[in-house]
């Protein structure tokens, strides 16, 4: 599943093509694409036709643009699921396969379109929180800031952190926490800081919640300085383009690979009905409470 850094290329590809343009007419090809409109597809569609579109947000791996025309305080939220794929496509390029809603434009340009082959994606316009700049709307209002987000309170991550009674990779991904954060960052960053996965966020130091932040924040901005991670074809920016950070994982999906700190070959360990990778030396399995 995409995260921060395929999130944010994607939403930064939509900012740039789509913003302040006038959507002209929607065509919904598959209602499960809008299942998140409770009023249906031809409900979507209408609220949509005719605004303009603001510029492209984010909050961890959601995606919204406000809308302007709409009424007050609506946006077009979108969550690309396991394989979504929001496109900007000259109109004359032929339907993708499994193209599930297209947005045409006034001014006759590219138009938008939504691809999703397994349909765990979708689409919706939605209220947004009243008197927010930013359109954020009101379902996802609860969702933690991301590292990458200017407004995310280090301090705080890590004092919340600590508190939790779970175990580190558990809190990564606990979109209330910290948002963005998958399983593939999540073992990138437990690797550079040297962390199991099961390890108690309750033995973390201040430091050691400091330096697996950084960590998290680091690895996810050198991701997304060269599009991301693509392991398939289903995850792809505006243009169609594949990111290409799989070539410098340290862990993920480097089963029986050397750890390219100390030579030992990465550990694939089932988890929460995921993988979790780490290096067996440099990521210790933490001692059971109670042992000498």
């Amino acid at each position: 599943m995409p995260e921060l850094p395929e999130v944010e290329v994607v939403r930064r590809g939509l900012a740039n093509w789509v913003a302040g343009r006038t959507v002209a007419d929607v065509q919904v090809l598959h209602p499960r694409a809008v299942r998140r409109q409770t009023a249906g597809a031809a409900d979507f569609a209408a609220r949509l036709t005719g605004t303009t579109l603001g510029t492209a947000q984010r909050r961890g791996k959601y995606l919204w643009v406000p809308l302007a025309g709409s009424g007050a305080g609506f946006s077009l939220i979108g969550h690309l699921g396991m394989s979504g794929q929001l496109l900007v496509q000259d109109p004359s390029v032929p339907d993708e396969t499994h193209l599930r809603v297209r947005l045409r434009f006034t001014d006759g340009g590219r138009e938008l379109r939504f691809v999703d082959q397994r349909t765990f994606g979708g689409l919706a316009v939605e209220e947004a929180e009243d008197g927010d700049p930013e359109g954020t709307p009101l379902s996802i209002a609860h969702i933690a800031r991301d590292p990458l987000d200017p407004r995310f309170d280090d301090a705080a991550f890590a004092a919340a952190l600590r508190a939790k009674r779970t175990t580190v990779k558990r809190a990564l991904l606990d979109q209330t926490l910290i948002s963005g954060v998958g399983n593939i960052y999540a073992d990138e960053a437990l690797w550079r800081s040297r962390l199991h996965y099961d390890r108690p966020t309750a033995t973390l130091t201040r430091p050691q919640a400091a330096e697996l932040l950084a960590n998290a924040r680091e690895v996810m901005t050198a991701a997304l300085a060269v599009g991301g991670t693509s392991f398939d074809s289903l995850y792809v920016n505006v243009n169609g383009e594949s990111g290409y950070f799989s070539r410098d994982l340290d862990a993920y999906g480097r089963e029986h690979e050397p750890c390219r700190r100390c030579g030992t070959p990465i550990r694939r360990a089932a988890w929460m009905n995921r993988s979790s990778y780490f290096c067996p030396r440099c990521q210790r399995v933490p001692r059971a409470r109670g042992a000498g």
